[in-house]
């Protein structure tokens, strides 16, 4: 349990400085994300967020069956 806490939360931080990083900069200035505001930037930090625990969870998973 605590290592898919950990797996979620590595995903959150390391999807957000990819987005800030090296998305947002690279985005039209109406798709970056606006500080409380539900957008079109928000969306593309999630899936970022999303594919990265996804890749994390598979990796874990190949790891625990041989």
């Amino acid at each position: 349990m605590i290592a898919r806490w950990l797996r979620a939360l590595a995903a959150v931080v390391a999807g957000n400085a990819l987005y800030f990083l090296v998305a947002a900069p690279r985005l039209p200035k109406s798709w970056r994300h606006r500080p409380f505001a539900l957008d079109i930037g928000l969306a593309i930090d999630f899936m970022i967020c999303l594919g990265l625990y996804l890749a994390l969870e598979r990796l874990a998973r190949a790891k625990r069956e041989p």
